[in-house]
């Protein structure tokens, strides 16, 4: 039997969860091995001072996540890895969309095994996971949710909770449910293109407000309420897509203010709350009775789980917004949301949202470096810059001369809501391209964005 003793830290959690994570930790640091045998649950109890029920508990839990293994009879074994691997599917890796703004790819094959992981924990209660189910989520994953907002600064009841299928399925739903009191909202007047193409499709009028390198205006904003009074005001206030800019705190509660004076509902898109380390408070949490707060995971988790953590209104019937998700959704994929819980139980969660901030700020320096002498505006933690094109230089002639590149770019049409367009384009930072690659693309976009040589 291995001398091994648990060493637990203090996080906040349930201590039969500490458990769990312990032996976790100790498995990857290589104090416990393949086959090690861990000492009787009595012992552990006594030694590091819990009841026997909680250590039984830390056991099962580790069981559970498949860190170790149970035999009747025999004790508890740390479990051997398995031998056998799915090769990639190289077809798979040519799929992505370039329009989109990614968060950087995770690289370390170790953070890349632990997401492995919880696909076994998947694969392991697939059958049930294939059933329909509720249309707001499992209480189980609800709950795993909840806690996870928790831990990072946003504290949402329970019953306020939907589980939603992602964020742009969210916004489509939410509009779809407020727009019926009347046909225009308001927004940035560069804003997410998401939202325009929602809007359109459901004939919604989309009404800009001006903006600044903080956001939304908030005179202008009182103003175009009084003008058009909306049924809502869209708003995606944290590292904004484009504009890359997250609004300060003392703006986030003048808005409110302004919201709650004219009794306006907020659509909240945060797409990117668990990526920004220092951003204020949501908007919604200052006017609770109004905002809809979609706290979207494709950011930090990866796009192709489909899931957002949608707070409703204080006072607002969920049952019938759950009623209009289940109409154009019918449900949020109980294998996504179970893979999320499984990644925010046994710390997985964390470990990726420590790669794409980091990541992202990597990129945010290396854009900053390679694009010096041309007038960008970038965020550490955001996937994208903001390009502003220097007089006489065209959006079009860019594009055109980096066809061909990897990196991703976006003209400012596709974002502009009201006036014309600047001659300006999202750069995108994130997404499968590596850093040397982004380095090399970069330095062909300030080319071709500050030099008139053409070849052909």
């Amino acid at each position: 039997m291995t001398q091994w003793h648990l060493t637990l830290q203090e996080t906040g959690k349930p201590r039969y969860v500490e458990i769990a994570e312990a032996i976790r930790a100790d498995i990857e640091a290589g104090t416990l091995k393949p086959g090690d045998r861990l000492p009787a649950q009595r012992k552990v109890a006594q030694q590091v001072g819990v009841d026997f029920t909680t250590v039984s508990r830390g056991y099962a839990e580790a069981v559970k996540r498949g860190y170790i293994e149970s035999f009747v009879g025999r004790g508890t074994f740390v479990r051997a890895p398995s031998k056998e691997r799915e090769a990639p599917d190289p077809r798979r890796a040519m799929e992505e969309d370039p329009m989109m703004n990614m968060p950087p790819e995770p690289d370390d094959p170790e953070l890349i095994a632990r997401m492995e992981q919880g696909l076994r924990h998947v694969s392991a209660n697939l059958v049930p996971l294939l059933r329909y189910q509720s249309v707001t989520g499992s209480q189980q994953d609800r709950e795993i949710a909840a806690r996870w907002m928790a831990e990072n600064g946003q504290d949402v009841a329970l019953e306020q909770l939907v589980i939603t299928p992602g964020a742009h399925a969210t916004v489509h739903a939410v509009l779809s449910h407020l727009s019926e009191s009347g046909p225009t909202v308001l927004c940035e007047a560069v804003t997410y293109p998401g939202v325009r193409a929602i809007a359109a499709q459901l004939g919604v009028r989309l009404v800009g407000v001006d903006i600044d390198t903080q956001g939304i205006l908030p005179d202008a904003l009182e103003r175009a309420i009084l003008e058009h009074w909306p049924s809502a005001v869209y708003l995606n206030p944290t590292l904004q897509n484009p504009g890359a800019y997250t609004m300060p705190e003392d703006r986030r509660q003048r808005v409110a203010d302004i919201l709650r004076r004219h009794d306006i509902p907020l659509i909240e898109d945060d797409a990117c709350c668990f990526v920004a380390s220092d951003a204020p408070s949501p908007i919604s949490t200052l006017i609770p009775e109004l905002g809809w707060h979609i706290a979207g995971l494709s950011k930090c988790f990866g796009a192709g789980l489909r899931l957002a953590l949608t707070t409703v209104p204080v006072g607002q019937a969920k049952g019938q917004f759950a009623q209009v998700l289940r109409a154009s959704n019918v449900m949020t994929s109980p294998i996504s949301a179970a893979l999320m819980s499984r990644w925010i139980e046994d710390g997985t969660a964390e470990a990726l949202q420590g790669f794409v901030r980091s990541a992202a700020k990597r990129r945010q320096a290396l854009a900053r470096d390679v694009l010096r002498g041309c007038d960008v505006r970038g965020q550490d933690e955001a996937f994208n810059v903001w390009l502003t094109l220097p007089p006489g230089t065209s959006r079009a002639e860019v594009m055109g001369r980096m066809t061909g590149r990897q990196i991703g770019l976006m003209p400012s049409d596709a974002f502009t809501v009201s006036g014309p367009p600047a001659e300006a384009m999202r750069v995108c930072l994130g997404g499968p391209i590596s850093e040397a690659q982004l380095a090399e693309d970069l330095a062909e976009l300030r080319d071709a964005v500050l030099t008139k040589v053409w070849i052909g």
